[in-house]
């Protein structure tokens, strides 16, 4: 059979590999070189200089590529560097319609750096994909979606607007991180791009910065790896190395990581000092029914506020944590706690912060793979 035609628990293992040509190794080696020798000038096996290509990253852009059903993908050294790469496909006076909730980092490249250059970015709620079209115009290049959304894990229906997208001309590009292509494929729901920090649950062990992108057209991928070697953002062979390792056991963990997060999210939703507990696998969840038909599980991202929404009292919560880390980031094998207003989402001002939700008293969870039981009862003596 064919390794094109594997089913996903086996494409993150042999997606796209192949035993390396010089010795066979089986893991993809870390070629920690800057420079290739050539026969003559011009005369190389592929590789010249590493900014343009190394043999680790081409290894991890083809695990990408197939684990995203996409045909070309690029790492960066950051997932703000994949997103700043997409963003310079633009020319001033282009205009980006971005989800309203989006990470923090996001937001503050979009509005501080990109608006900066001429480019005008409308940040819309998009629980309704209808809204989207109104703020569509002649000058409209790209859609950007974040589902689940971070903090919020507001669900945005992926496949509805990319038929808004296409009926536009313009591009859609989902930043997948929370959900990883474990839970939703962008592109065969119609993205044209597909971003990850692959830090988090591709790497899933908080040992490397790194970010990726998927892509199924050519010229558009060609534009990107043309914006990635001049501009030079590039993962590293340490870094990709980690994150091939990653992608081997993504499947393995991330179903755990969705046992972990329901039976988390369902003790947070009875306890009698919690006032909200956001996360896709309820009922009551706005989208939830986009949740069920576009993903394959719901996760193991939770937010939640307390009753009276005191910040002081969510303060003391993530200080109290025991197995729970108090940490920025998510998607490791540990579980990870935030507190947005302060941490991730401390560049959005307070007032549009609080416009999507992310009020002072609000917690972030990244509920990782230990002992379930262990989990809840943390949560039990933190919050009291």
């Amino acid at each position: 059979m064919s390794k094109d035609n594997l089913r996903f628990n086996s494409k993150t293992i042999h997606g796209g590999q192949e035993p390396d040509k010089a010795y066979g190794s089986v893991m993809p080696p870390i070629y920690q070189t800057s420079t290739y020798a050539q026969s003559t000038p011009g005369g190389h096996k592929g590789y010249e200089y590493s900014r343009s290509a190394n043999p680790t990253r081409t290894a991890l852009e083809k695990s990408l590529a197939s684990i995203e059903n996409g045909n070309y993908g690029l790492a960066f050294a950051s997932g703000l560097a994949a997103i700043d790469a997409v963003m310079k496909l633009l020319m001033p006076g282009d205009e980006v319609v971005s989800t309203s909730d989006l990470y923090g980092g996001s937001y503050r490249l979009f509005s501080n750096i990109f608006e900066g250059f001429g480019i005008k970015f409308h940040f819309v709620n998009m629980e309704n994909p209808s809204e989207i079209e109104k703020h569509i115009n002649k000058n409209t290049k790209i859609i950007w979606v974040e589902t689940p959304t971070n903090p919020m894990m507001n669900i945005i229906d992926i496949e509805a607007v990319s038929m808004i997208a296409k009926k536009h001309k313009v591009l859609l590009g989902v930043d997948n991180t929370f959900a990883t292509p474990y839970l939703q494929q962008p592109i065969n729901l119609g993205a044209d791009i597909v971003m990850h920090s692959a830090t988090k649950y591709l790497g899933g062990h908080s040992d490397v910065v790194i970010g990726a992108l998927v892509v199924k057209d050519k010229e558009l991928a060609d534009k990107l790896y043309f914006i990635q070697n001049a501009s030079g953002a590039v993962a590293g062979p340490m870094d990709s190395f980690l994150v091939l390792r990653g992608i081997k056991t993504l499947h393995v963990r991330m179903q755990r990581h969705c046992e972990n997060g329901a039976a988390v999210a369902k003790y947070l939703v009875s306890h009698p000092k919690i006032e909200k507990v956001y996360w896709p696998g309820f009922e009551s969840h706005p989208n939830h029914e986009i949740a069920k038909q576009q993903m394959n599980c719901f996760g193991g991202m939770i937010s939640f506020v307390t009753k009276g929404n005191n910040y002081e009292e969510a303060i003391k919560i993530v200080e109290n944590l025991k197995v729970f880390t108090l940490a920025e980031s998510l998607g490791g094998v540990e579980s990870l706690a935030g507190h947005p207003a302060s941490m991730t989402h401390a560049s959005i001002p307070k007032e549009e912060r609080e416009k999507t939700g992310i009020v002072d008293a609000l917690i972030r969870l990244s509920v990782g793979i230990e002992d379930e039981n262990d989990l809840i009862e943390d949560l039990s003596q933190a919050i009291g």
